[in-house]
C-alpha cells in the first residue's frame, strides 16, 4: 500500500510562489498516475493538476500557466510548483495516486491520498 505525505504549504502573499512536495512510500509510484486536488472551505474538492505514467501533464484552467507538476522517480516524489499565487488559490492541497497510470480528473478514481497541506494566499 502507498503512503503519501505532502509538505511545502504555508502562508504567502499574492503573487508569490510555493512548491508542494508529495513523498511516496510503500512502493514506487513511477508508473502511477498522480494528481493534486484542492479543497477550499465550503467548496468541493477540485482537480488542480495531473501527471500520467508517461509524464503527460494536465491542468485545471484556473492554474494553467501558473502551476507546474513534475515527478522525481529516484526520490519517489511528486511536486507542484505554484507561481503567481492568488487569494483564490487558498485551500488544502491533496496529493493522490492511482496504480492504473492513465490520467483522470475525477478524485473518485484515485485510491491513495495524502493528509493534505494548507496553502493560504493573502491579498
Amino acid at each position: 500500500q502507498v503512503q503519501l505525505l505532502e509538505s511545502g504549504g504555508g502562508l504567502v502573499q499574492a503573487g508569490g510562489s510555493l512548491r508542494l512536495s508529495c513523498a511516496a512510500s510503500g512502493r514506487t509510484i513511477s508508473g502511477d498516475a498522480v494528481a493534486w486536488f484542492r479543497q477550499a472551505p465550503g467548496k468541493e474538492r477540485e482537480f488542480v493538476s495531473g501527471l500520467d505514467w508517461n509524464s503527460r501533464t494536465y491542468y485545471a484552467d484556473s492554474v494553467k500557466g501558473r502551476f507546474t507538476i513534475s515527478r522525481d522517480n529516484a526520490k519517489n516524489t511528486v511536486y507542484l510548483q505554484m507561481n503567481s499565487l492568488k487569494a483564490e488559490d487558498t485551500a488544502v492541497y491533496y496529493c493522490s495516486s492511482r496504480e492504473r497510470g492513465y490520467y483522470s480528473g475525477d478524485s473518485k478514481n484515485y485510491e491513495n491520498w495524502g493528509q493534505g497541506t494548507q496553502v493560504t494566499v493573502s491579498s
